[in-house]
């Protein structure tokens, strides 16, 4: 039997054997450590001297774990743009060099949380466990690597898929004056992608705490936030977290779509992030231009909205598609940021005020409204039902505004301002309340063919109400038809049509065209 203490004494022996072989083997290494010094603290930016090898938007670190990115490199000095507090940096601190550019963490652990720019929490649910990091600037997809937009997003507001449709891989703006339902409008889209597999990111860009709060409370409340990322800037973070924000959000939504999935990003909105840009560029001495935005100010927002598209198959097939958000100032659309980002976007959709003081919700003014890319990335049962609706809405409009005068109308112009008041009634919507395809297209349907004309406008939401819920009957097989690439054949037109009128047979034909006009 073995002598414990031999054993151990040899034990011993190999131990202080392998230290001494490790201590011989350690060859002691010389690294280079760029340490720079500040040497002005401003709003939201340093100036800093003493790094010469620095690179264009590299991170620099600053005591108390303030990051920042070098924004201008100077001969003698460094722009630094500062993502944290500011106000325990002083000037004469040190500043290190990191050595990579500003990347966010990325990865399937980040659905269903809240989180800032910088990918630190926000929901007190515990750190974020991430797969990877991605830088936030990216090159967008080459063209060769693009597929053509076919796919369509369905957003649930009927105007929208019927009118003014959009792709999977689109880039739609939504813009209008304050208070008048552009987050309404996209976060009903982003609650209808629940069932749709498509991950939504819904990116906050100055606003008010209390409002991105509601969103959030609103997105959980419906269920959404089990497929959706919040990334949060508030309106007293420092300029430069508003500023990499959207850029952050969609180096999370890019890491989706390489995978192969269809991602759906919002960006609330863009007005927040030109001014942000725009503080930080005055205040480091950029020449201003238009309306005291930077030369570059174009740029920024196509790069970032470049980098929205469909995949081509072998690619995985993904997509991303963009909402980019834009308030306008007494409805002028011609303004600077809003003529940018309507020449960048495949279309846009306005929001009229007038439209909202009349109750017509959503408030999307049809006229001023257009999807560039349209019909090719709509069901075609869409194009079947509502492929003359917006010219019957839109002559509507037109008489509407010369009946106004109290001209004497004939009995043909009487009936299409009646008929016109019935689409734009069955175009209201409540929020949080999407409508399924089979559901719109038989509601369509029923206009275009115009079961509604003789309903009283005073009961025109419970005669869309029963038309509703009289669209649960469609039989399972033909809702799969609808909801697939296929047109609208005779026969389910005619079993629409038939389920329609049942539905809408209890209502009372109007009998004074002149009085109701």
């Amino acid at each position: 039997m073995d002598n414990p203490f031999e054993n151990l004494h040899r034990l011993f022996d190999n131990t202080f054997t392998g230290m001494i072989q490790a201590r011989e083997g350690f060859a002691p290494g010389m690294t280079a450590h760029e340490i720079g010094r500040i040497t002005n603290v401003s709003t939201g930016i340093a100036r800093v001297s003493g790094l010469p090898g620095v690179g264009f938007e590299e991170v620099l670190k600053f005591p108390g774990e303030v990051y920042g990115i070098a924004f201008n490199v100077d001969e003698d000095e460094i722009g630094v743009v500062l993502l944290g507090d500011y106000w325990q940096l002083h000037v004469g601190d040190e500043v290190e060099r990191r050595g990579h550019v500003m990347d966010v963490p990325v990865g399937d652990g980040l659905i269903g949380r809240v989180i800032n720019p910088l990918g630190r929490p926000l929901d007190g649910r515990g750190p974020v466990v991430s797969s990877d990091r991605l830088p936030i600037e990216r090159p967008a997809p080459p063209i060769m690597n693009r597929a053509p937009v076919t796919v369509p997003l369905q957003t649930g507001i009927k105007v929208i898929d019927a009118l003014i449709p959009i792709g999977r891989g689109q880039r739609e703006l939504i813009l209008g004056d304050r208070q008048t339902g552009k987050t309404a409008i996209a976060l009903d889209t982003i609650l209808n992608q629940r069932d749709q597999n498509v991950l939504c990111v819904y990116c906050a860009i100055g606003q008010r705490a209390s409002g991105v709060a509601k969103v959030v409370a609103t997105l959980r409340e419906q269920g959404a936030m089990k497929n959706t990322i919040v990334v949060v800037t508030e309106g007293n973070d420092p300029p430069g977290l508003a500023y990499i924000a959207p850029y952050a959000a969609t180096g999370i939504a890019e890491h989706f779509m390489e995978q192969g999935r269809d991602v759906l990003i919002v960006y609330d909105d863009l007005t927040h992030h030109a001014r942000a840009y725009r503080e930080l560029s005055l205040l480091l001495r950029r020449p201003p231009g238009r309306e005291a935005f930077p030369g570059d100010i174009f740029y920024i927002h196509s790069r970032l909205l470049e980098r929205a598209t469909h995949l081509r198959q072998d690619l995985g097939g993904g997509s991303l598609t963009a909402l980019p958000i834009i308030e306008t100032e007494a409805q002028n659309i011609s303004a600077y940021i809003p003529t940018n980002l309507i020449s960048i976007t495949d279309g846009q959709i306005y929001l009229s005020p007038s439209l909202f003081e009349l109750g017509v919700l959503p408030a999307i003014d049809v006229g001023r409204s257009v999807s560039r890319v349209g019909g090719k990335a709509q069901r075609a049962a869409y194009r079947t039902v509502a492929g003359n609706l917006k010219l019957a809405y839109a002559q509507f409009e037109e008489l509407e505004t010369f009946a106004r005068f109290g001209a004497r109308l004939d009995d043909d112009t009487r009936a299409i301002i009646d008929h016109g008041r019935r689409i734009r009634a069955c175009l209201k919507q409540p929020e949080f309340a999407p409508v399924s395809v089979p559901a719109q297209i038989a509601l369509l349907l029923a206009l275009t063919e115009k079961l509604f004309d003789p309903v009283p406008l005073d009961q025109m939401r419970k005669a869309e109400q029963m038309l509703l819920k009289a669209s649960l009957e469609i039989p399972l097989e033909m809702r799969k038809r609808l909801e697939g690439p296929d047109k609208l054949n005779t026969e389910d037109r005619e079993t629409i049509i038939r389920i329609a009128r049942q539905a809408l047979g209890c209502f009372q034909p109007i009998r004074d065209f002149k009085e109701k006009a």
